[in-house]
């Protein structure tokens, strides 16, 4: 049995630990917050973007740019964009972008036959894949406290150069996407070649003929790069806000555990304390009756 000097001790590490998670919980709603601002002005842009981009590809030569193209290269390589947390104590979230990630690269690579060369934004995705081995294109820790749209644009950049150098084959995202303060889900999509919409002939009625000023060479050579930087942008804003969102939860929940724990233990000291009164009073009583 714990004395009673210990279980104090107990109580007051516990109530220490339950006032780092109170302020964490403080400090993740006060980020998530302008987060999900960010995200919520940004998301309509690149969601229109993607859908009008796809409509208007659709209807085009794949020559026309080289990431339009859909023919697949020789070595069949793909490069997979790993974006993860810089810190953990948010639940599970890096752990479900890595185990997605996994099975990716089960599925592509041993699987598929295909080469998978990683693409790793955030501290805990480098961490866990450095150690293994794999064959890492580039690696980027430490964005998320001041996320800008440069950042974005150097993960694109490095993306299309692979791509259209011929380096890789395919390249895609996995990341966490923002739905709720209480829900974040995996995402895993192809970022290029950029992907094409299956239309319905009935459905979309007849076809639209496009006039293109300047030409659309020109078009394309600005315009489909911006688009995968403001996919991958989208793509940081969305992890951004779902991590924080997933911390805010983990110590919300480690601060009422702390506060059930406390309980326990101040009811557990209470029956020991009571338990010494007692058997000093036995002994007392025993004492004088014995005299």
């Amino acid at each position: 049995m714990p004395s009673l000097l210990d279980l104090r001790r107990r109580i007051r590490a516990v109530k220490n630990t339950q006032q780092i998670t109170k302020a964490m919980k403080m400090v993740a709603a006060s980020k998530l917050r302008r987060s999900q601002e960010r995200i919520t002005g940004a998301r309509p842009f690149a969601q229109r973007m993607l859908q009008v981009l796809n409509g208007l590809v659709s209807r085009v030569e794949p020559e026309l740019h080289p990431l339009l193209r859909l023919e697949s290269r020789i070595n069949g390589r793909t490069l997979l964009i790993v974006i993860s947390g810089d810190k953990g104590l948010a639940g599970s979230f890096n752990t479900n972008v890595l185990k997605a990630a996994g099975q990716f690269i089960v599925h592509e690579g041993q699987e598929a036959g295909r080469e998978i060369a990683l693409g790793l934004v955030g501290r805990k995705s480098r961490d866990f894949f450095r150690r293994r081995g794999f064959d890492v294109r580039y690696e980027t820790v430490g964005l998320f406290s001041k996320l800008s749209f440069s950042d974005a644009q150097e993960i694109a950049q490095t993306a299309i150069a692979d791509f259209t150098s011929g380096q890789v084959d395919n390249v895609y995202l996995v990341y966490n996407e923002f739905r709720s303060v209480m829900s974040q889900r995996v995402v895993v999509e192809r970022l290029l070649p950029i992907p094409r919409l299956d239309f319905d002939a009935e459905a979309a009625g007849p076809q639209v003929d496009y006039l293109y000023e300047p030409t659309p060479e020109e078009i394309f050579r600005d315009l489909l790069p911006r688009h995968v930087e403001v996919q991958v942008y989208r793509a940081l804003l969305e992890s951004n806000a779902a991590f924080y969102a997933a911390q805010m939860t983990a110590m919300d929940a480690a601060t009422r555990n702390s506060a059930e724990m406390i309980d326990q233990l101040t009811l557990y000291m209470n029956k020991v304390r009571q338990a010494a009164i007692t058997r000093e009073i036995i002994e007392v009583v025993s004492g004088a009756a014995a005299t």
